[in-house]
């Protein structure tokens, strides 16, 4: 772990699993009460003379961090596919992502703004460094999450302590080993746990603010726990995005598209197509048009070559997402996968459910699986009143012919996000939020870096 600028044993012990295999690949250490103490302590020591450099300074670390993880992005890939489950493709791509993210955060700047000068007086409003940041880290996009955590808070002038997922540690700690030679000590610290740090470091004083990317039902209780100093929050949460296929779409093009964001990363990702709304003219074709990619689909080992669809990330996950699977059957029809595979780790063939409705648990729920419920209409008020009637409210898409009837009909779609031909369409420069209880707060953008400061007042009488 990465602690006060030093590489560190734990107190304790952990054996990470390969999903592919079901079996342990490593055995990484875990951090005390005492040494997340520590880390927190250290953070708070350098967060004075760290907020203090030039901002162009900060912005040139995170360059040379970019840097390091271009270097070193074979090495990080093959560790995430190992823990993570993912093919290796998207491994890489997911540390493209990452640097990519680094670098656009490198080009931020947020001066301040002169509101009143004359006279009698000057105002200006400006931004200040919290302090001390916690960022904890869901297991699906470990090293993404991270660095969508790390480069605002300390580009702002924070120090920050990341937790990452217990069953996903290891390329994060990798990458504590690259801020070690980047960042003056206890800037950035990085500890690990088994899911009993949580509550500490949401209760700590000396934290001011907390990260959070998880579930909705972790997140409320981020949220309560953090209530007692008033804490900071900027929580990304759960979603169950819909995409709205209009009768008049190329079916088999559409097809493509909604599979592929409907099964990234095994469909473990916040902002997968989780529901799809199919109009009754064409649900039965693009019906066979899914299942067919369903069925052609390679699910494997993610080291494998030619696996385009790798394991469910733990078993926790995997028991999930089978009991979805059997409610699925006695509400709908698997017409395509959902099988368990023989063989060892976490496999299941991408499903296809068809025959249900709002009000089954398979589309009311978000499954964070490879399941993709698909739900005749041929009413689309009755659509857009259910979407919006849902908790959750991260991203959503509608798809047609006619950009311009989608766009009408997206205007009308309460959620952070909503895509018209497009799903998944996210970077550095646009924010992420989430309506209703899919999370508080903005990340990315200039508006998620404000996210980690302090709007401040200078008023000065004349």
């Amino acid at each position: 772990m990465l602690i006060n600028g030093e590489l560190v044993e734990g107190a304790g012990s952990l054996d990470v699993v390969n999903p592919a295999t079901g079996e342990p690949f490593i055995t990484i250490g875990l951090a005390s009460e005492e040494q997340a103490q520590e880390a927190i302590a250290a953070a708070k020591a350098a967060f004075p003379k760290w907020a203090a450099l030039p901002h162009s300074d900060r912005q040139a670390r995170l360059v040379r961090l970019a840097d390091a993880i271009n270097a070193n992005s074979d090495a990080l890939a093959r560790a995430l596919t190992l823990e993570q489950g993912k093919p290796l493709a998207e491994s890489l791509g997911e540390l493209a992502w990452v640097e990519g993210y680094i670098r656009h955060y490198a080009t931020l700047e947020l001066p301040g703004r002169t509101v009143r000068d004359d006279a009698s007086a000057l105002a200006v409003v400006r931004y200040q460094p919290l302090g001390v940041v916690a960022g904890i880290v869901a297991w699906n996009f470990p090293l993404l999450l991270a660095g969508w955590k790390i480069a605002p808070a300390i580009l702002a002038g924070n120090a920050i302590i990341l937790k990452p997922a217990p069953t996903t540690p290891v390329a994060t700690l990798m990458l504590g080993a690259l801020c070690r030679d980047i960042f003056p000590a206890g800037v950035v610290n990085i500890i690990a746990d088994n899911n009993d740090l949580g509550p500490f470091l949401t209760n700590h004083p000396d934290i001011a603010k907390i990260s959070f990317t998880g579930s909705t039902e972790t997140g409320r209780r981020i949220m309560a726990g953090a209530s007692g100093t008033l804490k900071r929050l900027t929580l990304e949460l759960g979603g169950n995005d819909p995409a709205i296929v209009l009768d008049d779409v190329d079916v088999p093009a559409v097809a493509q598209q909604i599979f592929t964001y409907g099964f990234l990363n095994c469909g473990q990702v916040c902002l997968a197509i989780k529901r799809v709304y199919v109009h009754a003219s064409i649900h039965d074709a693009l019906c066979d048009e899914l299942a067919r990619l369903a069925r052609d689909a390679v699910v494997g080992d993610g080291l494998e070559q030619g696996t385009t669809i790798g394991p469910i990330q733990n078993r926790l996950q995997y028991e999930k997402i089978q009991a979805f699977l059997e409610q699925a059957r006695k509400d709908g029809t698997v017409i395509a996968g959902g099988e368990v595979l023989e063989r060892s780790g976490y496999f299941i063939s991408p499903a296809i459910v068809t025959d249900v409705s709002d009000g089954d648990e398979i589309v009311d729920k978000e499954q964070f699986g490879p399941i993709l419920p698909v739900i005749r209409f041929d009413d689309l008020e009755t659509v857009i009143g259910n979407i919006n009637a849902s908790p959750q409210g991260l991203g959503g898409s509608v798809w047609s012919a006619d950009t311009e009837r989608a766009i009408g009909v997206a205007n009308r779609i309460q959620t952070g996000a909503i895509w018209v031909n497009q799903h998944l369409a996210i970077g550095p420069h646009l924010p992420m939020a989430g309506f209703r209880q899919s999370g508080i707060g903005v990340e990315q953008s200039e508006e998620g870096l404000k996210e980690f400061m302090q709007i401040q007042v200078l008023n000065v009488a004349r």
